[in-house]
């Protein structure tokens, strides 16, 4: 028995990831492109281009995760518009 969460059929999946130095833009697996500011992710924000270009794409598509950034992002989240908020000070 298994007790990870599986994506199901309607689940958005991400294909490839790129960020610029304003957008982070994912490339969906149905066609669909969607891009968030890269504001959104203060790591990603802060991190060099090499470090924003070494992803993985995680939950069979659902997420994205930088491991030199111990970043991650779900398709979903960018979707529906959920950024990242950096710590308090």
């Amino acid at each position: 028995m298994s007790t990870a969460a599986q994506p199901s059929s309607g689940d958005p999946r991400v294909r490839t990831v790129e960020v610029t130095d304003a957008l982070i833009t994912a490339h969906l697996v149905d066609g669909r492109t969607i891009s968030v500011p890269l504001a959104w992710s203060w790591r990603l924000a802060r991190a060099t281009p090499e470090e924003r270009a070494r992803y993985e794409i995680i939950g069979e598509g659902t997420g994205i995760h930088w491991p030199a950034l111990d970043e991650d992002l779900s398709v979903r989240g960018m979707l529906e518009g959920h950024p990242a908020h950096p710590p308090s000070a």
